[in-house]
């Protein structure tokens, strides 16, 4: 399989979770891929979180509730191991559909809220830090 190039930033489609245009941060010091959400609470009926993305009005505080999920353990940039929920979804990059594990992280501080990891980028993709936006730019003269 050739690897696609992607930039440094993209927008991505995420269908499983009705969520489209996306801000994402390509990451390679990340090992996992991680979604911004907060308010992550575990109940009987599964994983309750809110999603969060300023961006996106019609995003910003949307619900969800995932019935199947792990727990992980993820290593942050200063080293720390935090134990985290992660879900598996789909994601759409240069009209692919992908699968993603993505771990639930409150990335507030972060400007973009998904950021994905060399586990979801490796065999798939070459980053170039010069670029961005190949993938949302194909799509849009695509339609």
């Amino acid at each position: 399989m050739k690897k696609k190039i992607i930039g440094r930033l993209d927008k991505a489609h995420f269908p499983e979770l009705d969520l489209y245009d996306i801000s994402i941060k390509i990451d390679t010091g990340a090992y996992t891929s991680s979604i911004h959400c907060e308010n992550i609470v575990e109940k009987e009926d599964g994983l309750h979180c809110i999603f969060l993305d300023k961006e996106h009005p019609e995003y910003n505080q949307k619900p969800f509730i995932f019935k199947e999920y792990n727990k992980i353990k993820v290593k942050s940039s200063n080293g720390i191991a935090q134990s985290r929920y992660e879900i598996k979804s789909k994601i759409e990059l240069f009209g692919k559909v992908y699968k993603i594990s993505l771990s639930l992280s409150n990335r507030k501080e972060m400007k973009y809220p998904v950021l994905l990891g060399r586990k979801f980028l490796n065999k798939k993709f070459i980053v170039d830090p010069e670029l961005k936006d190949l993938s949302h730019n194909t799509q849009n003269h695509e339609h």
